[in-house]
């Protein structure tokens, strides 16, 4: 057997000698070659009682996915936890063409069904376990403060951290499974109390509540995979209510796709910040002011991709990550209001709006959901990404608040504001 540098435990020592089995044993094995890669000298249990995986798409290239599915699976090395996983690629209800369609269920997710039985029998939390957000209330995944995480994707990951106080690094696909199958993690990084230092001091100096979007993508783009500690902030968010958490957690998805934030401290709002205020910061902290010129010159900064800069959108998406159940209340009356400005019943432009199957099965029991489907706005479970993912979605001229979705896709990014202007009224702006 190899000798590690890592101090292992009895019963880590014992699983890396095969003590339940080859397979249990070659996961452990993995999970000490990852941590030895970024320094880690010890393993430390999982403590959350439900993991995360981000894989969760039946993309037919993914056959060694599936080949090692099936090796824990007969070899009984299945979860410790049950776990939720992203969002499905696919849903009927959501505007596509006749060679669309074949491309996704001919050429592209072929092996979706397939993936998501391998998923039931490893520990999938129920059968419509399917979000990136699923610390969302409705979904009940949500971590308590301090807990150790296996978790990917970004957005989650960078909610988990920030909002819920959780400790967990920004792990692959794969490797977030196969902590929870061995049920420990390398320590290191996000994970220990010096990784969640800041090392960046973010001034918020704007006169009005800066687009939750624009200001993560301008944090995340200067910090990279710092950990920013903001100040400033606060004054628009108030307090840690369900509008704040909404507000962060468009904004932390930001911070994770434009940049490679897994953690940011806020100034009397997350709860590390509330507790240990600027003891948080390191020594020697960078300072980034953020006022409106610099907003404007982030956005300014986008590129846009589309091959007729001019297109009239043929479609639009809302909710990456997906949206909260406030969010698609408020934004029911936002498009409301909008059309009756606008003096028309329907949007002008096909639109999605995207969240968990368990936000939407509660949002349709509301007044709300009738209201909303009387505008022709569609809601949906789908992932917004995936369903961009492709040579034929690429070359549509689509829109988006998200700027998750712009910065991995030919998306077009708008202000909300924006946004609802141009579903309502019609018209480029």
């Amino acid at each position: 057997m190899i000798k590690y540098k890592m101090k292992l435990s009895a019963e880590q020592e014992a699983l890396l000698g095969g003590s339940k089995g080859d397979i249990m044993a070659k996961v452990m094995e993995t999970m000490i070659r990852y941590g030895e890669l970024f320094g880690a000298e010890s393993m430390i249990p999982i403590t959350s009682k439900y993991n995360h995986l981000v894989t969760s798409f039946g993309l037919k290239a993914l056959g060694p996915v599936y080949d090692l599915m099936e090796k824990l699976i007969d070899a009984g090395a299945l979860s410790d936890q049950k776990f939720t996983a992203d969002p499905r690629p696919l849903d009927k209800n959501v505007p596509s063409s006749f060679i669309q369609n074949i491309v996704f269920n001919h050429f592209m997710y072929t092996k979706q069904d397939f993936y998501e039985n391998q998923l039931n029998k490893l520990g999938l939390l129920d059968k419509d376990a399917f979000t990136c957000t699923c610390y969302m209330d409705e979904v009940g995944n949500a971590p308590g403060q301090g807990e150790v995480l296996s978790w990917s994707e970004s957005s989650a990951v960078v909610y988990a951290n920030s909002v819920l106080g959780a400790r967990c690094n920004r792990n692959s696909g794969i490797i977030d499974l196969m902590g929870s199958v061995v049920g420990y993690v390398p320590y290191f990084g996000l994970l220990t109390d010096e990784g969640r230092k800041a090392e960046w001091i973010v001034e918020i100096r704007t006169t009005e509540k800066p687009e939750a979007q624009l200001l993560g993508s301008a944090i995340g783009m200067k910090v990279m995979e710092d950990v920013p500690y903001i100040v400033g902030l606060d004054k628009w968010l108030g307090t840690l209510d369900e509008d704040a958490k909404t507000y962060l957690k468009d904004f932390g998805a930001a911070t994770a796709s434009n940049g490679a934030v897994g953690l940011y401290h806020v100034e009397g709002i997350t709860p590390e910040a509330v507790q240990q205020g600027k003891a948080l910061l390191s020594e020697n902290a960078k300072v980034y002011v953020i006022d409106d010129a610099e907003l404007k010159r982030v956005y300014d900064s986008y590129p846009v991709i589309w091959k007729d800069k001019k297109a009239k959108p043929k479609l639009c998406f809302m909710g990456c990550p997906h949206m909260s159940l406030n969010q698609l209340n408020s934004w029911t009356e936002k498009v409301e209001r909008g059309l009756k400005k606008a003096g028309r019943d329907k949007v002008v432009i096909p639109t999605v709006f995207t969240a968990a199957p368990a936000v939407l099965k509660i949002f349709e029991s509301t007044p709300y959901a009738a209201r909303l489907k009387k505008t022709g706005v569609i809601v949906s479970y789908i992932c917004p990404l995936m369903y961009m993912n492709n040579p034929l979605s690429a070359s549509m001229p689509v829109i988006t608040s998200s700027n998750k979705l712009r910065t991995y896709t030919s998306a077009r990014y708008y202000t909300d504001e924006e946004i609802l202007e141009q579903i309502t009224k019609g018209g480029n702006v």
